[in-house]
């Protein structure tokens, strides 16, 4: 008799248990009438090999039943047909609708891939001057990169492979389609035009920062765009670019490091791909090697002048005598440089080793000095100078005539 009331008792609670399921449009009756069938075999076997005292068998049963009879813990048996989904104890909830696709973890070639607004531009050949008359019109729906929801657009203009012709046009504030109406000469024989390529460079001005790059419009065929001896007006998209997505080519050189000499020797080998400079397409680039110490400039070494290539090879050693104590005190900024006799010579590109560099730099200079008197060789990417590197420069350097640490730190005290 106790036994049938506890199987009263049980089934009893066991209905009010599974009386959720009832709810659910998406379970047929006859799998919830197997649902049940099941959960009392389960609670039948459970409580006959776990069975308490009969003083505290029901309070143990209520305490503890809720906990172990989650529906969607349950196996259903063979009546349940495997593609029905089953439900959890908080309903129907299916997590794939919760995700959420996340925009900083898409293709970055899409990101390159979108544009930024479109431009409106024109050419035309002044066949008697021997001039290409590049007109910038307008803009339109450029991105915002203030916080107000506006920009500061203005655009610049190259006449690739040469850069150092370059045009700009006035600042339009507080608009995302301004209207420049603005018009560039480019002294360039009629015959060179087919190995010449336009770009515009459009920028968002910012007083008190570095200027953002909005994107940019590369026209690699000037004739097929248009019909250059009359003015034609052509409109562009304008693509996502970034400056530091610049190309400027590598260099390869060796660090080799004699402690018992107090000598670094960084043999400057060769450079590839490096960014073209000049109207020809080419450079005359010549690497200078700067010695910084805690920040100062010590002393810098440069290497010849190669004319006209893009990959110029050197095999020049630059010697500095640095003592042992000081080598953690020490690094090296390696700049390429364009040799330009008339202007000033311009930087293309800069790369830095030490125990402060980082990533490659770093790696190069800590290979160096497990490994002494052995030459380690690696190719090293250029970036574009920082204003770091600019405001360094313009500060005052002291110089010492061996090119060692002024100020050397006293040995350890054992």
């Amino acid at each position: 008799m106790a036994d049938k009331l506890k199987d009263t008792g049980t089934l009893g609670f066991l209905e009010a248990a599974v009386k959720i399921s009832h709810t659910s449009p998406d379970i047929p009756a006859e799998v919830q009438l197997s649902m049940k069938d099941h959960i009392m075999r389960h609670a039948r076997l459970q409580r006959q090999t776990t069975e308490p005292t009969s003083s505290t068998r029901h309070i143990s049963f209520k305490r503890h039943l809720p906990r172990q009879m989650h529906v969607s813990s349950m196996d259903y048996g063979p009546d349940l047909p495997p593609e029905a989904e089953q439900p959890t104890s908080i309903g129907r909830i299916k997590p794939e609708l919760y995700k959420q696709k996340s925009v900083d973890s898409e293709d970055p070639n899409k990101e390159a891939a979108k544009t930024c607004g479109k431009i409106n531009f024109s050419l035309k050949y002044d066949y008697e001057n021997e001039t290409l008359i590049v007109r910038i019109l307008k803009a339109f729906d450029l991105p915002a990169k203030d916080f107000c929801g506006s920009s500061d657009p203005y655009v610049k203009i190259y006449l690739l492979p040469d850069r150092k012709c370059k045009f700009q046009t006035r600042v339009h504030r507080k608009t995302l389609n301004p209207t420049f109406d603005e018009s560039f000469h480019f002294p360039v024989p009629y015959e060179e035009l087919g190995s010449r390529k336009l770009h515009l460079s459009v920028f968002d001005f910012d007083r008190f920062s570095r200027h953002d790059m909005i994107g940019e419009v590369i026209l690699e065929n000037l004739f097929e765009a248009s019909d250059i001896s009359r003015e034609t007006s052509i409109w562009k998209d304008i693509q996502y670019a970034t400056s530091e997505s610049v190309d400027l080519g590598e260099i390869m050189f060796s660090l080799c490091y004699l402690p018992t000499a107090g000598r670094l020797t960084l043999t400057v080998i060769k450079c590839r791909n490096l960014k073209a400079m000049d109207i020809t397409g080419y450079s005359d680039p010549y690497v200078k090697v700067s010695l910084l110490c805690d920040g100062r400039r010590l002393k810098k070494k440069k290497t010849t002048i190669k004319k006209n290539t893009l990959n110029p090879t050197y095999n020049e050693a630059i010697i500095f005598d640095i003592p042992p104590e000081n080598m953690d005190q020490v690094s090296l900024l390696i700049s390429v440089m364009d040799y330009d006799r008339v202007g000033h010579n311009e930087i293309i590109g800069v790369c830095r080793v030490g125990l402060n560099a980082e990533g490659l730099g770093r790696d190069h200079w800590n290979e160096m000095l497990a490994y002494p008197r052995k030459p380690i060789a690696h190719w090293h990417p250029l970036v574009e100078v920082k204003k770091s590197f600019k405001e360094w420069q313009g500060r005052a350097a002291s110089f010492d005539s061996q090119g060692s640490c002024p100020s050397p730190k006293p040995p350890p005290t054992p």
